[in-house]
């Protein structure tokens, strides 16, 4: 009796043994990437469209598609989310898994089929936290989980930034970012040096890094070098900025700003 009881036993965890590698492979990606975009209305119609257009022309690249079968997996899961003030984050497009370019088009014509948002205010705080959120509800295992932020302002609604990447960067989670610097500081929101802002207190974890856009006409290879490294896991390259000596910049400046405006 016992040793059929141990025979069966054995059977069990050999079958285990067998079957666990195959198992976990199957729900195994490279990475789980939110990519979060500031539809604010401090971005203009034709920037939000530039942006819009910088995706998906990403996930059309053969160069993206490369990195993709280049990963350790081969396999990738990724959502994109519009996202403002602290109350407004909508996805436009769900998880996805990506495993070469047919999945990774079909991504891309997701995003072209959607009309872009456009609401009042500046949360990044907002958008590090729905993302974070998104990346328990992938049902894959991620070997990395990044939120990729992309904005053109600081956080000016909701809590405070600082304490929004830190607590997903506690989780394991890498924040990138998307500094965009198109105009110059006009008025309420704008930011003089906002990739040192980005930098200081908007990203955080393993590899984080920024990719700033100055000029309209960079803003699609910006997009497809910075999503090619978040998927590949590159090493960090001279043409990311590395900042030797930063101008002061608070993490609560656009906070501060919008308290006065409330109070007035």
């Amino acid at each position: 009796m016992n040793r059929r009881l141990l025979g069966a036993l054995a059977a069990v965890l050999s079958g285990l043994w067998l079957c666990s590698p195959g198992a976990r492979a199957e729900s195994e990606v490279d990475v789980a990437l939110v990519l979060a975009v500031d539809v604010s209305r401090s971005m203009d119609p034709d920037e939000q469209e530039l942006q819009r257009q910088g995706f998906m022309e990403a996930f059309r690249s053969p160069q993206v598609h490369e990195a993709i079968r280049n990963g350790m997996v081969g396999r990738i899961i990724v959502t994109y989310v519009e996202w403002s003030g602290a109350e407004y984050q909508n996805v436009i497009v769900p998880w996805t898994i990506i495993d070469g370019p047919e999945g990774a088009l079909k991504f891309a014509d997701g995003l072209s089929s959607t009309p872009i948002g456009r609401v009042r205010r500046t949360s990044i705080s907002g958008a590090i936290d729905f993302g974070a959120k998104l990346l328990e509800q992938t049902g894959v295992e991620p070997i990395r989980k990044v939120i990729d932020i992309s904005g053109d302002g600081p956080n000016s609604s909701g809590r405070g930034v600082v304490a929004a990447r830190d607590e997903a960067v506690a989780k394991g989670i890498t924040i990138n970012g998307l500094p965009i610097m198109l105009k110059r500081p006009s008025g309420f929101g704008d930011m003089e040096h906002l990739d040192h802002y980005y930098r200081n207190c908007v990203i955080g974890g393993e590899g984080s890094f920024i990719v700033p856009v100055r000029e309209s006409q960079h803003f699609a290879d910006a997009i497809r070098t910075k999503i090619i490294r978040e998927i590949a896991a590159l090493p960090d390259r001279p043409t990311i900025q590395k900042v030797q000596v930063e101008p002061a910049v608070s993490c609560f400046e656009g906070e501060q700003r919008m308290y006065r405006w409330d109070r007035n």
